[in-house]
């Protein structure tokens, strides 16, 4: 460690990027979660890393090199939040996509529009690094979209607290030194977001069912039935393997729907008259999801129709989160397909 800091801070750039290298997957990681977009997060990593390699002389080693990076993009993070034109907020787009404009009224107005979901196969790459004991999420928790959700809903510097204390486990010096404070004012920010996320999760009602294991023969089960419903255009069917309350929502679109009443009755017009799906399965945010295909009725090709992340509660789907075909490359998959 201290030769490759040495050669680095001599100019070597190759050293510099096995010095970091890494870090860079679990920085991502982090930056994903403080600002919810996975394009963000890549940006931020990005110009994180390139403020290090200009500022690496100035690194003593009064902390570790990964206290130090996670300085400077956490830094990087709430400065793009203070930059950010992005504001909770229950109104309308200007403009309704003309494809959403026959959708039943929403139960709800959604409040965080720039919402991406974030491939498994990234998040694996750091998924064996242990958080600290000091941690009060389970990594796997701390990366499904509610908790991505709910963290948008808190004040930055609150939601980088949170971050830094429950889900990596820093200790309360160390915190204050990634976030250029105090452990008093950690203390007292992570206070006050522990107690809007324990409100926000008590609205969520009754005590729910776990969810089956990732890959378990009962989420199979489940992929497989929804994949065929889909391709049956059988609304109805999609509709039986959902939870009573469930949650329908499709950003940046801000209408979300609850029941599966009311979601059906959404589902029913994207389905539309005769029009086939295709399910091509992947993983986002641990939690099964799927680019959604659609079939041109000229020709013999599918056309990407987004991509959708659902969330199980125990043998049916809780919640159902669609999201645009800018998401698809992230995922590694195509905009067409053979019919």
């Amino acid at each position: 460690m201290a030769d490759l800091t040495s050669r680095a801070r001599a100019g070597d750039q190759a050293a510099f990027d096995e010095l970091v290298g890494r870090y860079r997957q679990e920085l991502q990681v982090h930056c994903y979660r403080i600002l919810g977009s996975a394009q963000d997060a890549e940006d931020a990593v990005q110009e994180s890393l390139l403020t290090a390699w200009r500022s690496l002389h100035g690194f003593e080693g009064r902390s570790s090199l990964r206290t130090w990076l996670y300085r400077i993009a956490t830094s990087r993070c709430l400065n793009l939040l203070r930059a950010d034109s992005r504001r909770i907020t229950v109104s309308e787009p200007a403009e309704t996509p003309a494809a959403l404009a026959q959708l039943p009224e929403p139960t709800r107005m959604g409040q965080v529009s720039w919402l991406e979901p974030y491939p498994d196969l990234l998040f694996e790459q750091v998924a064996d690094i242990a958080p600290s004991p000091d941690a009060r999420y389970e990594s796997s928790e701390a990366i499904s979209l509610a908790f991505v959700t709910a963290l948008q809903l808190l004040p930055p510097r609150q939601r980088a607290a949170l971050v830094l204390r429950d889900v990596l486990g820093f200790h309360a010096r160390e915190a204050a030194q990634i976030l250029e404070t105090t452990a008093e004012s950690v203390t007292s920010a992570l206070k006050r977001a522990r107690a809007t996320l324990a409100q926000h999760a008590a609205g969520g009602g009754t005590r729910r069912e776990p969810p089956p294991e990732p890959s378990s023969p009962q989420e199979r089960e489940l992929v497989r039935k929804l994949t065929e419903a889909y391709a049956a255009g059988d609304v109805d069917r999609v509709i039986n393997l959902m939870t009573d309350d469930v949650w329908m929502s499709m950003p940046p679109a801000p209408f979300e729907y609850q029941g599966r009443e009311i979601a059906g009755r959404a589902l029913s017009l994207l389905f539309g008259h005769g029009v086939r799906y295709r399910l091509v399965a992947t993983r986002a945010n641990g939690q099964p999801a799927f680019g959604i295909y659609v079939r041109d009725p000229n020709s013999d090709v599918m056309h990407a129709n987004g991509l959708m992340v659902i969330a199980l509660e125990g043998e049916r789907i809780r919640s159902l989160t669609r999201f645009d075909n800018s998401n698809l490359a992230r995922f590694g998959l195509p905009r067409t397909l053979d019919a």
